[in-house]
């Protein structure tokens, strides 16, 4: 594998650890996965649940959370420190301004079109910030949109592209039906998105990486995906299971017992399809029960708090804390494949060997060299 290169930052390895909420990851993922040279991200999504005023100063103690995470993961790692905010959480901005006076490497921008993100960081003062600025998007149109936007309106473009597939884990950008049956290949998202970006890369004289995400899981999938033009990726399943994981001995468990067939789609009450473990909550909810709650606000701008059977930041908030009869775990398709808790340096030289393995397999398939392949015996 080669480093990420994101203008002048640069992992080791091309793996950005997926920006899972509520509270799955924080600074002990993170920071576990920047020691292996990878991008560790911290989830912003009411990441103020952590705090025990949450429900009375919400936006305070979102604030405080997050700058106390980034802090914290500073403290465990010299390596790479993300932040993953969805624009469609009604504080966004403010995150958006802790995440950059916390000297965040990189900021993940998902769940919403972040047309106006760059102005507003200038407003706010922040014309010079260093932060890397991603978008994540489920399609080369939404890609092709934010880049003609920003470079029209603030001549600028985003420094990566994270592509996210059908496959993921957790809310989706995609429609119910483009879910089942047979979901569009992330290769040709992949492809599509590196042709969309290439006129503006030529335009303003940079390269800006594009980076797969959803239902990627082992070394071999890396490889292939990067065959498409990907060069990183992002796991959010695969290191759920380990020990690092900011989520409860519970929530892992639900990934370890469960089976393919109980990885299901279902109707999240802020208007998106959502991928998850199946489990009795779930059930209950498709039966038409409700779990009341009172909203301390209007968390997600696309939530409708008045008419939902319940709260999902609570819903997964309960889960990550291990009360799964309250909750239930977001998941990407593939795991059901977690066989064991691990450390996230066994991941990585999982993620390693397996990726090895599958080169010198290819490299000997298409020119008959068995050198790779006796290379990877010895190393093993």
């Amino acid at each position: 594998m080669k480093a990420l290169r994101i203008g002048d930052l640069e992992a080791k390895w091309p793996i950005v650890q997926g920006g899972m909420g509520v509270a799955i990851s924080l600074s002990g993922l993170a920071a576990a996965v920047a020691n292996e040279g990878g991008i560790g991200m911290i989830s912003a999504a009411a990441i103020g649940m952590i705090e025990p005023d949450y429900m009375r100063n919400f936006r305070e103690a979102n604030k405080r959370a997050l700058r106390s995470e980034i802090k914290r993961a500073r403290r465990l790692t010299k390596g790479v420190i993300g932040v993953n905010i969805m624009i469609a959480l009604t504080d966004h901005e403010d995150l958006i301004r802790v995440a950059v006076e916390e000297k965040a490497d990189i900021i993940v921008l998902g769940a919403g079109l972040p047309l106006k993100i760059p102005g507003m960081l200038k407003e706010a003062g922040y014309a010079d910030y260093p932060a890397k600025l991603a978008v994540k998007v489920s399609s080369a149109k939404a890609a092709r949109l934010i880049f003609q936007y920003w470079a029209g309106k603030f001549n600028r473009i985003p420094d990566a592209v994270v592509v996210e597939g059908p496959l993921a884990g957790g809310h989706l950008g995609f429609k119910h039906e483009e879910l089942t049956g047979t979901p569009i290949d992330l290769r040709i998202l992949i492809e599509e998105t590196v042709n969309a970006v290439r006129e503006f890369e030529d335009k303003f004289g940079r390269e800006v990486p594009v980076i797969a995400a959803g239902g990627i899981y082992t070394g071999q999938d890396i490889y292939h995906i990067m065959q498409a033009g990907a060069k990183g990726v992002k796991l959010g399943t695969r290191f759920v299971t380990t020990h690092e994981c900011d989520a409860s001995p519970a929530f892992k468990e639900s990934y370890l017992a469960c089976k393919k067939e109980d990885i299901t789609i279902i109707n999240s009450p802020v208007g998106l399809p959502g991928r998850a473990i199946n489990n009795e909550f779930i059930e209950q909810i498709r039966l038409g029960n409700t779990k009341p709650f009172k909203c301390a606000w209007n968390c997600l701008s696309s939530c409708n708090f008045r008419e939902a059977p319940y709260c999902i930041a609570q819903a997964l908030f309960n889960a990550a804390r291990g009360k799964m009869s309250e909750g239930f775990a977001f998941s990407g398709t593939n795991a059901y494949l977690a066989e064991k808790i691990q450390h996230v340096s066994e991941v990585f030289k999982e993620l390693m060997a397996e990726y090895s393995f599958e080169y010198a397999k290819n490299r000997f398939l298409h020119s008959g060299d068995l050198k790779p392949l006796l290379l990877y015996s010895k190393a093993v």
